[in-house]
């Protein structure tokens, strides 16, 4: 076997992106197979700083779970409400898989409303996931990426495929995703013919937060990378460009969520932050 690398090298959720010659390397690979069925794409992060050095990376994670495996531990993470944030030191690397929407209620066997943010996976009704962690770690310790998807993939082979509800939870994520047009409950609920209830319902059940939630979740994260961006566009016409009803509206939610003003913001992380540095 060996994994696909036509994953975009950039993700939008990652707030505090590092130079290309940095000290943490992200290689993103697709799924390939079965395991496409399953996995968004893994993300595979080495990093090597000097000793007393450190980095923050703030993360608006997509709105779904990752399993992640690291070198003294192992679980099902679901999506933070707000911004998840990790300071790295010393060498190090994880092995990430970004499941796609709806995956995670299968192997947990329960609404993600409920769970606690981090799932061990001994708890997983997936069966097996502890000797699959073991056989990832000794691959990943060894540089050989592709092996530890092997051994990923060899354990996601038997089990089930994701049902009914959560491939119509993965259809209506893309749809929020590629649809900037969506930007109420209401017109998601339309979009696919049930009522608003059943709709927060389903997401909550299969995601952990509610469709509003995933609406601006998106927003934010096209925001954040247009802030980032070299021809960043002004304030009031990224605003109305996400449909907020006005630029107050949108520093406020931005604030809120990401910790600082979309000025700040994209004065610290933009083109000319980074030039200026």
């Amino acid at each position: 076997m060996t994994a696909r690398t036509d994953v975009e090298p950039r993700s939008k959720g990652l707030l505090t992106p590092s130079r290309e010659a940095g000290p943490v390397a992200i290689e993103r690979r697709a799924a390939d197979g079965r395991a496409a069925l399953f996995v968004r794409h893994y993300w595979l992060p080495r990093w090597s700083l000097p000793p007393g050095d450190s980095l923050r990376q703030e993360v608006l994670e997509y709105p779904t779970a990752n399993l992640v495996v690291e070198p003294a531990s192992a679980g099902l993470f679901r999506a933070s409400r707000g911004l998840s944030v990790r300071t790295l030191t010393g060498t190090g690397w994880a092995f990430g898989v970004l499941l796609h929407p709806g995956t995670a209620r299968g192997w947990t066997g329960a609404s993600l409303r409920g769970l606690p943010p981090v799932v061990p996976l001994d708890r997983l009704a997936a069966p097996g996931a502890s000797g699959m962690d073991a056989a990832v770690r000794e691959a990943m310790a060894g540089g050989d990426a592709d092996a530890a998807i092997a051994a990923f993939e060899n354990w996601l082979d038997p089990l089930p495929e994701p049902d009914q509800d959560a491939r119509l939870v993965g259809r209506i994520v893309s749809a929020v995703e590629e649809d900037r047009g969506l930007l109420r409950v209401e017109q998601l609920a339309e979009r696919f013919g049930m009522g608003v209830r059943r709709l927060q319902r389903l997401v909550a059940g299969h995601i952990g937060f509610g469709p509003k939630w995933l609406i601006q979740r998106y927003r934010l994260q096209e925001a954040a990378a247009a802030l980032r961006a070299a021809d960043a566009p002004s304030l009031a016409l990224l605003a109305a460009e996400l449909g907020y009803a006005d630029q107050a509206h949108f520093g406020r939610e931005f604030a809120a969520v990401i910790g600082s003003t979309p000025g700040a913001y994209a004065a610290t992380h933009g083109d000319a932050g980074r030039k200026a540095r």
